[in-house]
């Protein structure tokens, strides 16, 4: 569980409604044809935008922004040294008795422990991050449209509620309604942009840079393996994935 992500929407909507209760009530803030103009119309926009599949999708990836586990680097670090000093000592069969959680790394090792080129494996591991990117940002894409759609469909609302107002003056009782519209549509668009869909977007966008990094680091480890390096030569180089006051630094000299 993200605890940023959930405790800033929980806090961001909070206060927001906090603020209403305390302007009259919820009820002033609650207009069934603003939600239908806003919400419906920006979901239909969006998938306009995109097909069906990558639009379905979004609520299975706009999880990752609340549900996300990622190994942490220094974890893979340790443990592609382990591999690689055993790899050293045994040979790369001996790889296949390793205990591997990441999937990734599992499917780099056992190319590994197969005998393909180390070109091979660079290149299934590369495309596989490619892959891996494109679809991140396919769902980000989404969530940034949603940002961009919701205050624009807003607008349309203001205007639709606008030339109700404007053309039923000699009724005063429309006015009210109409005004609402008018105005709560853009409420509701500028809500949805930049308390939900655009700070998705961004968190999907760390986690995809984090993903990345990984992935990367795990390429580089299997192919040190495969060349047959000194596991505190791979330690080091791997090092510099770490943020700087990560990195420990190793005065043994030991092999």
């Amino acid at each position: 569980m993200d605890l940023a992500t959930v405790i800033g929407l929980v806090g961001s909507f909070g206060f927001v409604v906090g603020a209403m209760v305390t302007s009259g009530g919820l009820g002033i803030f609650i207009d069934v044809p603003s939600v239908l103009i806003v919400v419906a119309g920006s979901m239909f926009v969006v998938m306009m935008k995109f097909n069906l599949k990558q639009f379905l999708g979004a609520v299975k990836i706009a999880i990752k922004a609340f549900m996300f586990k990622l190994d942490k680097p220094e974890e893979l670090i340790e443990q592609s040294v382990t591999m690689a000093d055993a790899a050293r000592k045994g040979g790369f069969l001996a790889l296949e008795e390793a205990q591997i959680s990441n999937s990734f790394m599992q499917k780099a090792v056992d190319m590994l422990v197969d005998g393909h080129d180390g070109s091979v494996v660079r290149e299934a591991l590369e495309k596989d991050i490619a892959l891996t990117e494109e679809r991140h940002k396919s769902g980000i894409s989404i969530f940034k449209a949603m940002g961009d759609v919701a205050p624009a469909m807003g607008m349309i609302g203001t205007l639709v509620g606008l030339v109700a107002m404007l053309s039923n003056m000699d009724d005063p009782k429309s006015i009210g309604p109409s005004m609402a519209v008018a105005l709560l549509t853009t409420l509701y668009g500028a809500m949805i942009a930049n308390m939900l869909a655009l700070p998705i977007a961004d968190k999907l966008a760390l986690r995809m840079g984090e993903e990345m990094l990984n992935r990367n680091l795990i390429m580089d480890a299997v192919l040190a393996i495969q060349d047959g390096q000194n596991p505190r030569v791979i330690e080091g180089f791997l090092k510099n994935y770490l943020a700087e006051g990560q990195r420990k630094v190793d005065t043994t000299g030991g092999e």
